[in-house]
């Protein structure tokens, strides 16, 4: 049986060496940057139901490596049920089933192990199944699924997202901007440092990187105590390499959430992460997760926030 850890890795390695980031949105949303107005994540073209996890970077890359547009996936049965078909000659896309499960711990002698009260301690883990997706491009006598899912003008360019900059504001994350050629996040003052937003390009640029460095900034000891931001590790270390991964597939997941095209910031850390990737056929399954964990800690932030501000209407004059 092959190794799907394997599987998976190759296939980021092989998109990072075609200088590819996989965990980038390889296409501008459909819709607003307003919430409920697009799908930010892939989704299953029958049931509408998003993919997560690692099986983000993984579909977006093929997105950008094959050229597709939509960001709609189904199964080989789905699309025959649905009365349509895969065209002659395409070829399917991995990705990652996911089921939890769940044993009582047990000793050599295969006596369960107790906790303090006396009782089973239970470990969890999960088990790892191929899954095999096409896109919605790839099919035939699919028409009705294979339309937008909404219409939209087309955006102003250099506009603010409102989405982003929520997220930026709920989380009470000190934000400096300088006319400075840096941006980082520096653990000792807790503060991040961008350029001043005059200096981007565009807003993808800018929102990228701000939610490239908030995402170090979820790693703080007061906040989820992430080992490469609590004990930094020097430049081109497979440290530093893994934090700054977390940092990029953590922005990768916001700026979907926010509608934001955001392109590779760090392209000289690829060469770093090829390595760690090779080195680690495991790595690529733990960044995503903490990334998650990092998405998760930001959008809880911004409920929170939205939470309060629906509680107190006046909070808003309050603030001016």
């Amino acid at each position: 049986m092959r190794d799907i850890y394997q599987d998976v890795t190759d296939k980021i390695v092989t998109a990072l060496g075609q200088g590819v980031a996989p965990w980038i949105k390889p296409w501008t949303s459909t819709g607003s940057s307003n919430h409920g107005t697009h799908q930010p994540f892939p989704i299953n073209a029958i049931t509408r139901r998003a993919y997560s996890g690692i099986n983000l970077p993984l579909l977006w890359a093929e997105a950008r490596l094959q050229g597709f547009t939509q960001d709609r996936w189904l199964t080989f049965n789905q699309a025959k049920k649905a009365g349509g078909r895969i065209r002659k000659g395409e070829h399917s896309t991995l990705a990652v089933l996911y089921k939890p499960m769940e044993r009582e711990e047990q000793t050599e002698t295969g006596q369960p192990v107790l906790d303090e009260n006396g009782e089973p301690k239970v470990a969890y883990f999960g088990i790892l199944w191929r899954h095999f997706l096409f896109n919605i491009e790839q099919t035939e006598g699919l028409d009705a699924l294979n339309g937008p899912l909404i219409e939209t003008e087309p955006s102003e360019p250099f506009q603010a997202n409102s989405a982003a900059e929520n997220l930026l504001l709920s989380s009470g994350a000190k934000v400096i901007h300088r006319p400075a050629d840096e941006a980082f996040y520096h653990p000792l003052r807790d503060f991040i440092q961008l350029p001043t937003k005059a200096q981007f390009q565009d807003e993808g640029g800018y929102y990228a990187t701000a939610l490239h460095e908030l995402t170090h900034w979820t790693g703080h000891h007061s906040r989820l105590q992430r080992e490469g931001v609590t004990s930094p590790c020097p430049f081109g270390s497979p440290g530093y390499a893994f934090e700054e991964l977390i940092a990029e597939m953590g922005a990768a997941f916001l700026c979907a959430y926010a509608g934001v095209q955001g392109e590779l910031r760090h392209e000289g850390y690829i060469d770093s992460w090829l390595g760690l990737l090779k080195a680690d056929k495991r790595a690529i399954f733990r960044a995503s997760g903490q990334a998650r964990t990092a998405s998760e800690y930001v959008l809880n932030l911004e409920r929170q926030w939205q939470s309060a501000v629906l509680d107190d209407p006046l909070w808003m004059n309050d603030c001016t």
